[in-house]
């Protein structure tokens, strides 16, 4: 997300996540005493060794870090140096000075997460922490992991993943929410990190789809991204005897202004860049936040646009593994979009509704997550996209932009 600052540093500012901010201080409001909580997915101040942005960034969230719980997970600008020790072969060019020489050390000392996960920076420098670690909160487990450490198998981090996803009570919470920061899948230029979304495929996902994860949330690319049910770039069903395919969401368009492009070519201006494979449901170029929302029966995730507090785009997904696009509203008196549906297998199509907010505001990133409230920030690009079933479960969605 970053924060924003009286002039420019490092030539790219993140002004939007001031706005960011704004709207979520909205948000609780209306929860009133509600459980809710913050989860920032890496890429916390983009200090890079500057101390001054880390106070100007804690100053910017205090508004709401002093009224519910901060939960974040490491990025490649808080890590990121080339002393790091663990750098295999494919990581080569990926891991590079995102950091800025702080190698962790800010991150870990300013925050304490649950759990007690470390490790080495590389230098003389204490271990760094908060890297993985998992709770309950209402009808939801959360694991938060760190893609910039050892995540395969045989290390910590991996048999850390794989013993607590194994071991969820799933009467006592039906819901497994997944957090990293960066994404197993996206459809943005992301060249630079195909290596490790492949490693990630072929270590991790197996224990997401074997255990049933319900949605994984990521950040790093600064945009917000919808995905079907997924497993190896194929749509499937959400739960089965065999293992359920998790949801994915890009969540990363809080407030860093630079974004991969999606623009149309001058040859071809009816395509993009990078086309919209059928498995992506929804992508968007506009900063805001998302929301999500759990009770016993069902899990709500909401894209919220800043530039108007509406909500964009979301999805419902059922406790008995059906999921359903555009869906009514995630129970919260400030969501003003509406949809109309005719049964679980028939198709679902978004209505606009005139806001309620009218005041223009930009931007910024972050994930509020609560009885259950959630908000992360991304900047997207959108499109209008029919969608085909994959399956029994999973239900046609239509998504309209608008310019």
């Amino acid at each position: 997300m970053g924060t924003a600052t009286p002039y420019k540093t490092f030539i790219r500012t993140q002004d939007e996540s001031a706005s960011t901010i704004k709207w979520i201080l909205r948000d609780i409001e209306a929860l009133g005493d509600k459980p809710a909580f913050i989860s920032h997915i890496g890429d916390i101040s983009y200090a890079r060794g500057y101390s001054w942005i880390w106070d100007n960034f804690f100053n910017q969230i205090e508004p709401v870090a002093s009224k519910l719980a901060y939960h974040v997970c490491i990025g490649n600008h808080e890590y990121d140096w080339p002393l790091q020790p663990w750098k295999p072969d494919w990581a080569v060019g990926i891991y590079d000075k995102d950091g800025g020489g702080e190698c962790g050390v800010p991150y870990s000392l300013k925050f304490k997460m649950p759990g007690n996960s470390s490790f080495s920076t590389g230098t003389h420098a204490p271990l760094t922490q908060n890297l993985y670690y998992s709770f309950d909160m209402g009808s939801v487990h959360f694991v938060y992991f760190s893609t910039e450490t050892d995540f395969l198998p045989g290390s910590d981090q991996y048999n850390f993943l794989k013993h607590d996803l194994e071991n969820v009570n799933r009467k006592k919470t039906p819901f497994v929410v997944v957090q990293g920061h960066r994404p197993m899948y996206t459809t943005s230029n992301e060249i630079r990190d195909a290596p490790i979304r492949e490693q990630m495929m072929k270590h991790l996902e197996p224990l997401l789809v074997k255990n049933n994860v319900t949605l994984a949330l990521w950040g790093h690319v600064h945009r917000y991204e919808r995905f079907c049910p997924l497993n190896n770039f194929t749509c499937g069903e959400l739960n089965d005897k065999l293992g359920g395919y998790p949801v994915h969401a890009v969540i990363g368009m809080a407030g860093q202004d630079w974004q991969p492009i999606w623009e149309p070519r001058p040859t071809h201006p009816d395509m993009p860049v990078f086309p919209q494979p059928e498995r992506s449901l929804y992508r968007g170029g506009e900063f805001g936040y998302t929301r999500l929302v759990a009770t016993k029966e069902k899990l709500t995730l909401s894209y919220i646009g800043n530039h108007d507090g509406e909500v964009h785009d979301m999805v419902e997904i059922m406790a008995t593994g059906e999921a359903v696009s555009g869906s009514e509203g995630d129970g919260l008196a400030f969501c003003t979009d509406k949809s109309e549906s005719s049964g679980n297998k028939a198709e679902v199509k978004s209505e606009r509704k005139e806001p309620i907010l009218l005041q223009i505001v930009e931007g910024g990133s972050i994930l509020l997550l609560g009885s259950f409230v959630g908000y992360i920030i991304g900047f997207v690009s959108r499109s209008t996209k029919d969608v085909k079933p994959s399956g029994n479960s999973w239900l046609p969605v239509k998504t309209t932009e608008e310019s």
